[in-house]
Formats: C-alpha cells, structure tokens, sequence
C-alpha cells in the first residue's frame, strides 16, 4: 500500500469516526427517553418498547434499499443523504412533542433510524475494507470504540436533561387550571425539543462537511445475483442471527436499566450511600448539575453512564485483543462474562445487582463488530450486500426488547433476563464455532 493511499485511508476514518459517535449518541438518546414517555403517556412496559421498535424496525426496512442506493450513487452521497434524514426525524419531536402526539414521535423515531441505517450499511463495510482483511475486526472495533463514547455520553445527556423534572400522571393533570396545563404542556414539550433540535442542527452542519470533503473509492460493483449467494452462505446467516440477538439483548438491557433499578427501589439505597451519591454528583457537575433533590429516575439514569461506557472501554481494548488473538475466541470470551453477569444480578439484589449488569455493557463492546467482520470474511465484491443483510439483523432491537417488555409485565424483571441470557448463548456458540474454523 502507497504513502498517498495509507494516508487517505487514515483520513477518511477519522471522518468516518465521527458518524460512529454520532450514532451511538442518538441511539442511546432515544434510550433516555423510553421511562419519559412511559410516564407521560402512562404505557405498560411492553407498550413503551414501541418506541424501540419504531427505531430498530426500520433497518430491517431500510437495509437493502439502502445498499441498492450506495451501489448507485456512493458511499459520499449516501452518508450525506443518511444525515439529512436523520436531520429530518430529529425535526419530527418538534410538532409530537408539542401536540403530544406519541404516533408521531415514533414516525420521528423511524425517520431518525432510516438514516443512521443508510450510514451504517455504508460505514461498516467501509472501515472493513480501509486496510487488509486481516486487521478488519481491530479496525471496527477501534471505530465502534467511539460509537460507544456517543452512547457512553448519551445517558448523561438523557439523567439531566430528559429525566430530570417529575412527569405529573393525568390524575395530576386535571386538577390543575387551563393555564397551569397550559404551562406545563409547554415545559414539558420543551424538554424534548431543545435537546432534538440542536442535535438536528449538528447533524446538518455534519452533511455540508461530508458533502465536500473527498473519501477514497474502494466500493466494488457487485456481481448480480449476488443476495442469492449470500441467502445460500451459512457462516454469514449464522453472523446474522448473531446480530439479532446481540442488538436485541444489548438494546433490551440498556432500554430496561432505569426501570429496573426502580423496581429494586435503588434509588433509596443510592440516595443513602456517600459513595454513590459522590459518584452520581462527580458526573453531573460536568453540567453544571447537583442530585440534592434530583428525580429518583434522574439520580439511576446517571448510572446507566457505565453500562454504555464500559462498551467504549472493552471496545479499545477489543481493538487490541482482536490483533493478537482468534476474534472467534475472544467473542466466546466475551459472551461466557456476559452471561455471568446476569446470573450474578438475577441471583442478588441492592448495589451488587446493579454493578453486575451494568458490567455486561463491558462484555458486549467487541461483539457487533466482530461478528460482523467474521460474517464478511472471504466474501470479497459480495461485502457491500452482506453488509446490508447484516444490517438488517438490527431489528433484534426491535423484537426482543419488545418480548423482554412483555416478559416484564408477565413475570418480572428476574426472569425476564433469562431470555438475554439465551441470546448471548447464541453469540458464546457462535463464537466458537469461528474459532475452531481458523
């Protein structure tokens, strides 16, 4: 590889870094809001997880007419027009938080998840393809490292800014005069507005900048019936169920945490404890903010930061582990803890329950991107259409998040993470079953 070429190569994934974070911080945005809504449309749990699978269900729309797209007219213009929609569906919580209208929030939330999917088709197989085939998983692990620190930021973002007034239930509501609805409806709207609209104002500043920076070509044309070929391939369906699982378990968690803190009563017990409380107000001042005499959903939220930042952390250290070990290993590796942190947390209770599964956020870091890049391995020009099925596979953020919801309100949340439990399962056999092909 060429000096010139090294040197592009580096440079359009710095670029391609910042979508990473970006999306990371959206997504989990929308996390923040999912005990909001909850609240201030008074929905059972598995009701609340629509907004989840309004958000994932559109990459299970949205993947192959995305890759279609990219094959047409390029990677450059396909991040950019993945940002201009994102751009939309931020704009959208402007009228549904006004109105509060929940239909259209979860429009927003489609429109929002249509374009981050066109940049995930494209930014994936792109960072895979920037080098050899052999760095792919330490390349994407590296570069998911800062998708997590989007999704590391995030939570606190959402504790503070979302999370952080008390939601009043309609009996509250009706006691009140037209002007103090009026008012409160304001306020309320407010506290989703502002936060959407600077967001939809980044994201376009962000498409003028792609539109006119140059990125290297490594897209290929794909062979034709090249989607029959993959449908035909068992390691990268099997990489695709992975995906599935993995989105819908990692996104069922971290949808579920400040719920399920609450559920414990944790709030008491953080409240109580002068390490805790340093902890929480440590983050908060970053803003500005004090827990004195914060929202208890608020106070839990905060801590929903190490779920999420964990990723980021096992992420860079994934990014190493994958250079020096079988990514199928250190995959199986990763799985094993996970689950045995969910056994640890279903079994005890108080601040050891907490830290438990918040540690699993740690052990899920490596897996999306290196299931992914196993998935694409040997495939060649046919990388660009198996990225687009794979991307498809995100709507496990849709699907179990709304059965870990339903098994919520059926059984509680002890046995509900047994179907987490299940999935990582899957990753843990997955895992090793690439090992043992190496």
């Amino acid at each position: 590889m060429s000096t010139s070429t090294n040197k592009s190569y580096k440079s359009a994934f710095i670029f391609l870094t910042t979508l990473f974070f970006l999306w990371g911080f959206i997504t989990v945005l929308v996390d923040s809001l999912v005990p909001r809504l909850k609240d201030v449309f008074e929905m059972s749990y598995a009701k609340t997880v629509l907004v989840q699978f309004a958000f994932f269900v559109a990459f299970f729309v949205f993947s192959l007419p995305a890759g279609f797209i990219l094959s047409k007219i390029g990677y450059k213009k396909g991040i950019v027009l993945g940002l201009l929609t994102m751009a939309l569906g931020c704009l959208l919580f402007y009228p549904a938080a006004s109105y509060r209208a929940f239909p259209v929030f979860l429009i927003g939330y489609f429109t929002l998840a249509g374009g981050i999917t066109i940049l995930q088709v494209a930014a994936n197989p792109y960072v895979a393809l920037l080098g050899s085939e052999d760095g792919a998983s330490s390349r994407l692990n590296l570069s998911q490292a800062f998708n997590s620190l989007g999704t590391t930021i995030a939570p606190v973002v959402g504790a503070l800014f979302l999370l952080s007034d008390s939601v009043k239930s309609s009996e509250e509501i009706s006691l009140l005069n037209e002007i103090e609805k009026s008012d409160y409806y304001i306020a309320e709207a407010a506290t989703v507005q502002t936060p959407f609209l600077l967001i939809a104002f980044s994201i376009a500043i962000l498409a003028s900048i792609f539109a006119f920076i140059k990125l290297p070509q490594v897209m290929q044309e794909s062979p034709k019936g090249g989607y029959i070929m993959l449908l035909k391939n068992k390691v990268l369906l099997m990489g695709a169920l992975g995906i599935f699982v993995y989105v819908g378990a990692e996104v069922a968690i971290g949808s579920f945490l400040v719920n399920y803190f609450s559920d414990m009563n944790l709030a008491v017990i953080v409240a109580e404890s002068e390490t805790m409380m340093h902890i929480a107000n440590t983050i908060a001042s970053t803003f500005n903010k004090t827990f004195t005499n914060s929202d208890p959903k608020s106070l839990l939220g905060i801590f929903v930061i190490f779920y999420w930042g964990g990723a980021m952390i096992g992420r860079f250290v994934g990014a190493y582990l994958t250079r020096i070990m079988a990514p199928g290993k250190v995959l199986s590796i990763f799985a094993l803890l996970a689950i045995s942190m969910i056994l640890i947390s279903i079994n005890t209770s108080g601040l050891l329950s907490m830290w438990s599964i918040l540690a699993v956020g740690l052990f899920n870091s490596i897996m999306f991107p290196t299931i992914f890049t196993l998935s694409l391995e040997g495939l060649g020009d046919l990388k660009a259409q198996a990225s687009g099925l794979l991307c498809m596979a995100i709507v496990g953020g849709a699907i179990i998040p709304f059965a870990f919801g339903s098994l919520i309100d059926g059984f509680g949340f002890k046995t509900a993470f047994i179907l987490t439990i299940i999935c990582y399962g899957y990753i843990l056999f997955y895992g090793r079953f690439k090992a043992k092909k190496v």
